[in-house]
């Protein structure tokens, strides 16, 4: 009788094994796809593609008992041999190959070559052959460093004692109104893809005080810009019984703080292959919507030419002002116009033209929005009939607040967007595993 106990019998070594240094001289077998072969003449170079990176094999094609000339690249394979001390390979080691067992080979050439450092093809075509151009190094290592935010997200809150919670996506109606809205028919019911997890989230905090989502948002939208998606994650959090929705904003900064040095830790290889540099988060300062548009304004000679809204040009100048003023890589934009935010946003007591909101800006470009929203029964209908709307449809949302609320707010971060800045690429599908834009439904 055999018995499957939840532990993994591996007869193949991993790369974290084969870094220590008590594996010199030892016989490994390993597994992994042939990245690359270089045929030196009298030396071949096999190079091993594996999840934590990649691996140098060598083979003396005189002496070997197989032909190593005969692999082809992204074949899969099992390779045995030495461990060697090697400075001048990758991770300081290389495998002296004594037989190599192929899984699997290619059924024909590769469209683009994904061994070579950089994909010298455009966007359209990397994201055309998505499935073969995420083999290439770099290009999977943003989705490394991606999961490092996601990680960190997940970590640093559930330490601040946050619940993770997960929200519908298919709903009666959207969060944000207007009619950016995926509508889909739901066994004869009208039903919307979810723009936000809002209603849900605002819910949750009147059972767990502190929640958190990391989950798909669908904005139909019919934008092909270089910042927007149709389908991106979103990472939320709702926190109650806050004084301010400053509070919700030192969340957000002892997250990225948190999150920075989790991939400092942890991520150092994906970051040093991307070059990346992180951004300083000890002190993020925070400035007044209507400021903001005054400072940069008056600094860059620009006139004001919306007073409701920040343009993309001046979210790019308020950072330029807040590098060049202060070093910083993050600015908080606060107190955004009433007309510009939902009708859950609390308005500020002192000047109900604007509200106790605010958007991060990181290197010029919002990724988050958030702020502290209205708990009051009454206060919410009041808003919502100042804005004409109507509140069919909206009943399960109304009940959380005529049976109590605490004063709470939240936020939406939008991770790819996040992921974009940085890594300092200039367009958010090449931080996306899938895009889902415009024109995109494949692959």
């Amino acid at each position: 009788m055999q018995f499957i106990t939840g532990l993994e019998r591996k007869k193949t070594a991993g790369l974290s094994a084969l870094m220590d240094q008590a594996m010199e001289n030892r016989t490994v077998t390993v597994s992994g796809v042939v990245h690359t072969i270089r045929d030196m003449g009298e030396v071949v170079f096999v190079i091993l593609r594996k999840s934590e990176g990649l691996v140098q094999c060598v083979c003396e094609a005189d002496k070997a008992a197989f032909d190593v000339r005969v692999l082809k690249e992204e074949s899969a394979v099992e390779v045995e041999g030495v461990v060697v001390r090697e400075e001048r390979a990758p991770h300081g080691f290389e495998i002296r190959l004594s037989g190599v067992k192929v899984l699997s080979e290619p059924s024909e050439a590769l469209p683009i070559a994904v061994s070579k450092w950089k994909l010298n093809t455009s966007l359209e075509t990397k994201l055309s052959l998505r499935p073969i151009s995420l083999r290439n190094i770099r290009e999977r290592a943003k989705f490394k460093v991606q999961e490092g935010l996601v990680r960190g997200f997940r970590e640093y809150l559930s330490s601040q004692g946050f619940t993770e919670v997960r929200t519908p996506k298919i709903t009666a109606k959207g969060a944000e109104g207007g009619s950016n809205i995926f509508k889909l028919d739901y066994f004869g019911k009208k039903a919307v893809l979810a723009q936000s997890p809002q209603f849900y989230k605002q819910t949750m905090v009147g059972v767990y005080d502190r929640v958190f989502e990391v989950g798909p948002v669908f904005r139909a939208e019919k934008h092909n810009t270089v910042r927007h998606l149709n389908e991106y994650t979103g990472l939320d959090f709702e926190m109650g019984y806050i004084e301010s929705f400053e509070d919700v904003m030192e969340v957000e900064a002892g997250f990225l703080q948190y999150v920075r040095k989790l991939l400092e830790r942890e991520y150092a290889r994906e970051l040093e292959l991307l070059d990346v540099v992180l951004p300083e988060t000890e002190q993020i300062p925070q400035v007044r919507f209507d400021k903001a548009k005054e400072l940069v304004a008056e600094k860059y000679n620009r006139r004001i030419r919306n007073p409701y809204d920040l343009e993309p040009e001046e979210e790019m100048l308020i950072g330029r002002y807040f590098k060049e003023e202060y070093h910083a890589d993050f600015v908080f934009v606060t107190h955004y116009p009433s007309k510009k935010r939902p009708f859950y946003a609390m308005d500020d007591p002192a000047d109900r033209r604007y509200t106790l909101s605010f958007d991060l800006l990181y290197k010029g470009l919002e990724v988050t929005t958030g702020g502290q929203r209205i708990h009051d029964y009454q206060m919410l209908l009041d808003k919502i009939a100042a804005r004409d709307m109507s509140t069919e449809g909206m009943e399960p949302y109304l009940m959380i607040f005529r049976y109590g609320m605490p004063p709470h707010g939240g936020l939406g971060i939008g991770l790819e967007r996040l992921t974009m800045q940085l890594l300092g690429e200039q367009n958010v599908r090449e931080t996306t595993l899938f895009p889902r834009d415009l024109n995109r439904l494949e692959p």
